[in-house]
């Protein structure tokens, strides 16, 4: 598998570099160090089977025109992107392969299938989505909280999301809270609690380290190997 990375000198682009090794045949990063291209201009056109994207959601455009450009499916695994921006995604999905995940880790994908299925067993259960992250984290609810919410929506979809509940706001009986705390180190916590009345079933996934997600990626840029057009992601690959 030939890769090109997208924000190859960010924390999580070092982490993929360094598992793919000598199959990072195209390195872009905006700060221009170590010899990596600041664009895909400069980069120019590279033979590669895969766009692997971990800079910034709002590059996302980019990000596709180059993989279609170049015949390559993409694996996006920014967060906090807008309506448009998911567009975007859409519809080069329409073109070439992409996959699309709010997390890469096969932990949280499993964490989604339970959360779902418990959802399921418990339909008039109260339930909230807490999440943990490091200080620096620029974007709220995190991309997995609503990966979260989103399979819970698949068994309960009248769900309403309540991000940051405050003020006069007694809990409606389809709202599904989600809480975001922002602190120190952490690399990420998710928590699903749902209440029945009589008893309390919480679902819990902690990220030790950030090695996780870019082996996440990695593997889902393996997947990927062979694939049509199409919008792919974790619950794709788990099958």
């Amino acid at each position: 598998m030939r890769a090109v990375i997208c924000g190859a000198n960010g924390a999580m682009g070092k982490l993929i570099c360094g598992i793919l090794g000598g199959q990072a045949v195209g390195k872009v990063s905006l700060d221009g160090e170590n010899g990596v291209a600041r664009t895909f201009a400069e980069l120019g056109r590279v033979e590669a089977d895969v766009v692997i994207d971990f800079s910034h959601h709002t590059a996302v455009g980019e990000v596709l025109a180059y993989a279609r450009e170049i015949g390559a499916a993409a694996v996006i695994g920014t967060t906090g992107h807008t309506d448009r921006e998911k567009e975007q995604v859409a519809q080069a999905a329409r073109e070439i392969p992409v996959f699309f995940s709010g997390n890469m880790s096969l932990g949280i994908a499993l964490l989604c299938r339970l959360a779902k299925e418990a959802a399921g067993y418990f339909p008039d259960a109260d339930i909230e989505i807490v999440e943990i992250h490091h200080n620096r984290k620029a974007d709220a609810p995190s991309g997995t909280a609503l990966m979260l919410f989103d399979a819970v929506r698949q068994v309960r979809p009248q769900a309403a999301a309540n991000c940051g509940r405050s003020g006069e706001c007694r809990r409606t009986k389809d709202e599904i809270g989600i809480s975001s705390l922002r602190m120190g180190t952490v690399v990420g916590v998710h928590e699903v609690h749902i209440h029945t009345g009589s008893q309390i079933l919480t679902l819990r996934h902690e990220a030790v380290t950030r090695d996780m997600l870019a082996e996440g990626a990695v593997e889902a840029a393996r997947f990927m190997e062979g694939k049509g057009p199409g919008l792919y992601d974790m619950q794709s690959m788990l099958g």
